[in-house]
């Protein structure tokens, strides 16, 4: 018999969410059949599958002792030497600005040199982050950036603040604001762009058509604002801020594209001959200001109203805008 002590994080789910977290190699037909014959139990009670789970709760375990062995976890993280630009911290949440190409989570390409291993390397060597104190928790991140492009990614620390972020993101209470260097001189100086988006997952890429032309549930409405801040007919760029309305995948790149703006340095919705050669082999944009515009009250009221930038030093692209810096 082994017993469990839940902890604050494991807290508020219920009982078979957290025994399929913990127990990945128990057949969920097994799972149910042990809480039924109460080889399962919380506090030393027979409990139901949709028992939610308090903090400081016993889950007593009679059970095989082959589903305790440790499904082998992904230590990556001990490997390296973090390194983050962080622009807020507390308690709850890490707000890092991602430099362009680094990846947010390991792919079939990278498992090691990832955003989420570095912040996990940073709170784990600090002792905020103790994976042997946590059944199924871990820092995560709440919204995610593509490899080349930069600005401001947020990780919660705890599960409540996940999920308080994650619900305030859904609720469009977190209002994100991005720059961009988009070849061509606009002709209207600020507008909003309306349009569908439809994604091919073969490719990675999406077409944006002004009208909706199918009833396909892969096409989705999408609506970009945007302001023009600084020009350099030299070049001819503009510098614009882009307020995404509805956020989808390459939104920005594909809807300014879509125009007659593709980004610069951008390889699959502009034409990049000319940017490589230039030197530009990331994407012109940056997420670089999140404002936290809570309206319904929750554990992070103290964030409400709070603004976080990221320092414009590090947007490269700006270089091409004297006096944007």
């Amino acid at each position: 018999m082994r017993t469990l002590t839940i902890g604050k994080n494991d807290a508020g789910q219920r009982l078979d969410k957290f025994l399929s977290k913990n127990f990945k190699t128990m057949p969920p037909a097994l799972m149910y059949k042990y809480i039924r014959l109460k080889k399962i139990k919380v506090n030393r009670k027979r409990a139901e599958q949709k028992t939610v789970l308090c903090e400081g709760d016993t889950v007593e375990l009679f059970i095989k002792e082959e589903f305790f062995e440790a499904v082998t976890p992904d230590n990556a993280y001990r490997r390296i030497t973090p390194k983050l630009t962080i622009v807020y911290e507390d308690e709850n949440l890490i707000l890092c600005d991602k430099k362009p190409g680094l990846i947010v989570h390991a792919d079939d390409g990278e498992d090691v040199d990832t955003l989420i291993n570095h912040i996990k390397a940073y709170l784990w060597q600090k002792g905020e982050y103790r994976p042997e104190e946590e059944h199924a928790f871990a820092p995560a991140l709440c919204n995610r950036i593509d490899r080349n492009t930069g600005g401001i990614v947020i990780a919660a620390k705890s599960a409540e603040a996940l999920r308080v972020i994650n619900e305030k993101i859904r609720a469009g209470e977190i209002d994100k604001r991005y720059l961009c260097a988009a070849h061509g001189i606009f002709d209207k100086k600020q507008g909003i762009l309306r349009g569908y988006l439809k994604k091919d997952s073969a490719t990675n890429t999406v077409s944006v058509f002004e009208k909706k032309t199918t009833n396909s549930r892969d096409v989705k409405e999408i609506v970009t604002e945007y302001t023009v801040l600084a020009e350099n007919p030299a070049a001819d760029l503009s510098l614009c801020e882009v307020h995404l309305v509805t956020g989808r995948t390459h939104q920005i790149r594909a809807h300014l594209a879509s125009i007659g703006h593709p980004l610069l340095g951008d390889g699959k919705y502009g034409i990049n001959r000319d940017d490589r050669h230039g030197g530009y082999k990331y994407q012109a944009l940056y997420s670089y200001k999140l404002t936290f515009a809570f309206r319904t009250p929750s554990s992070l009221d103290y964030l409400a109203g709070k603004t976080v930038e990221a320092d414009r030093g590090h947007i490269w692209f700006l270089r091409e805008f004297p006096g944007a810096e």
